[in-house]
């Protein structure tokens, strides 16, 4: 298995996630913290899901533990939380138990059609 490197740039102002959402047209969020084993697990698995097959979605990470203020304003109260954001509109939001496959269906369907790719 190839070894993924998580992007290090971890969002810590609400008002940066707040505009990354704004300005973007998709946009994934993921809540995470440090102490909690699945989020360091599904953590590589959802930026390459990203990175392979919805290269223009923006990916920000937001360690929950560490920037408690962000959590609460999204109403997110577990670890790990996946946000998805269709310009500037929430789409999706899985918790817990995340399969990367309904992820990617669900996904799949709002990008195409915002980014017009052809299957």
């Amino acid at each position: 298995m190839k070894n993924i490197t998580i992007d290090k740039k971890v969002i810590t102002d609400l008002s940066a996630l707040q505009s990354t959402i704004k300005k973007e047209k998709a946009a994934l969020v993921y809540f995470y913290n440090d102490d909690c084993p699945p989020c360091i697990s599904l953590r590589p698995k959802v930026e390459n899901l990203i990175n392979s097959e919805f290269p223009e979605m923006k990916i920000s990470w937001i360690n929950s533990k560490n920037n408690p203020e962000i959590p609460t304003h999204f109403g997110i109260f577990a670890n790990p939380t996946i946000l998805i954001f269709f310009e500037g509109k929430e789409f999706k939001r899985f918790s817990k138990y995340v399969s990367i496959a309904e992820l990617s269906k669900s996904i799949n369907r709002y990008y195409k059609m915002i980014y017009s790719v052809d299957e």
